[in-house]
């Protein structure tokens, strides 16, 4: 799927869910079934790891694999359609100002830091750890955690089918919308990454905002 830039009616004001999350930060948010949640990018360049699962069974959870398999698309834009590991619909991408997400790069985890930056990263926060504790509340442990959505995120694919993290396409103000299918569970972590340039080195805050009845 090429970029798809398209922006949305809804208002700030008329919100009835909205929440900054910190850098390093995260948070769960039931969306039910036709609302809408946004994720704003305040500062430009901010990873937003992203996980979804269906409310009612966590078992049935985001897969990135059937997600890129069945619109033969790596990333992500709007009109992308967010499938489960069992093909239902979870969410659609209803509204996206910067025109392209990954859904390859994974998240971060102090493991696959000290691979990649080294022994002195072992201790430094990341997303792995955020995504559990968040989602222990909804009963969502390692077994439930798969393959996320890094929103707002430049990992380009090579010919031969390799992978770089290189500088974000964001900027201040872009926006990533979600509709949801059904009622589902979206569970963000708010990289903090320090060691790439996925946000130039520097974590940012990010808002969310939600549209549904209350």
């Amino acid at each position: 799927m090429s970029s798809s830039l398209s922006t949305t009616e809804l208002d700030a004001g008329t919100a009835v869910y909205d929440e900054v999350v910190a850098a390093g930060d995260g948070a769960l948010i039931t969306v039910p079934a036709g609302g809408e949640l946004r994720i704003v990018d305040l500062h430009g360049n901010q990873a937003v790891d992203t996980l979804l699962y269906d409310a009612h069974d966590v078992r049935n959870r985001y897969s990135a694999f059937d997600t890129v398999r069945e619109q033969r698309a790596v990333y992500l834009t709007t009109g992308s359609r967010l499938l489960s590991t069992r093909l239902d619909e979870l969410a659609v991408i209803s509204a996206d100002t910067c025109g392209r997400h990954d859904t390859v790069g994974g998240a971060c985890a102090q493991e696959s830091n000290v691979i990649r930056y080294g022994e002195h990263t072992r201790h430094q926060h990341a997303c792995r750890q955020t995504f559990l504790r968040y989602g222990a509340a909804a009963g969502i442990g390692q077994r439930e955690l798969g393959h996320n959505i890094n929103f707002f995120m430049n990992v380009p694919v090579a010919p031969d089918g390799g992978l770089h993290f290189a500088d974000g396409l964001s900027a201040p103000g872009k926006y990533v919308q979600l509709r949801a299918s059904r009622d589902v569970l979206v569970l963000i972590s708010n990289c903090p990454q320090l060691n790439n340039p996925c946000n130039g080195w520097d974590p940012t805050p990010v808002r969310l905002l939600g549209w549904w009845a209350p």
